[in-house]
């Protein structure tokens, strides 16, 4: 999908209502969609009616009895390192044929032949060059800045104020800092870790930590 064609004709329903979602919200109504409900298991809970004035429908069990050719979806769970449940939703979610529509702040700047994949969030102020692809369920943050040709995996969370210079790959599930720098060429592996405010000027192998001067393994899923 690309750039000038991410618009959802559908309503939307966000999932979630968290710190993330309450962006999206807002993006989404920036950008002119209509959100029809939220999908949140603390607000059922809480047996609430309304969340920043949007109906609750229920928790996640709620978007089963959602039509999927009439609403698309918003993830509205946010990326955490070594968090799997942002991408563990979408994929239940796609599975069962709901469709998660690209979305694109009006206050960011994206070259139109930027190829975004179903899901890809684009937050205000980022700006994406030509020629690069975003992978599915990827967010690319609050002025994050990526160069062109840069190839984005899928469920990639590229952290605000971020910068991507021309030419960088980052594979699936990778997660780049907020004020992280990375060198144009350079190729992050999947599942790898760029901490916040670090410079990147060498290739970064899959499941690796680089915090700062000093790169270590990531240590293992608990």
């Amino acid at each position: 999908m690309s750039a000038n064609r991410c618009a959802s004709p559908l309503p939307l329903v966000l999932l979630g209502a968290g710190g993330h979602a309450r962006v999206l919200l807002a993006l989404a109504r920036a950008a002119g969609h209509e959100v029809v409900g939220v999908c949140d298991p603390a607000l059922a809970a809480e047996g609430a009616a309304q969340w920043l004035e949007v109906p609750v429908l229920g928790g996640d069990e709620a978007v089963a009895g959602l039509d999927a050719s009439r609403v698309g979806l918003i993830n509205g769970i946010g990326q955490l390192v070594g968090s799997v449940a942002r991408r563990n939703l979408y994929q239940r979610m796609t599975a069962a044929g709901h469709v998660f529509p690209a979305l694109i702040h009006p206050a960011a700047w994206v070259a139109p032949d930027v190829v975004l994949e179903g899901g890809a969030q684009v937050m205000a102020g980022a700006v994406v060059q030509p020629g690069c692809r975003i992978g599915e369920n990827s967010i690319i943050n609050t002025r994050a800045g990526v160069d062109h040709d840069c190839r984005i995996g899928a469920h990639v969370h590229i952290a605000p104020g971020a910068t991507l210079c021309g030419g960088v790959q980052v594979g699936d599930d990778a997660f780049i800092g907020a004020g992280a720098l990375l060198i144009q060429g350079i190729h992050v592996g999947e599942r790898a870790v760029l901490g916040a405010g670090a410079s990147l000027v060498k290739d970064l192998a899959a499941d690796l930590v680089f915090l700062g001067a000093a790169g270590r393994l990531r240590p293992p899923s608990a």
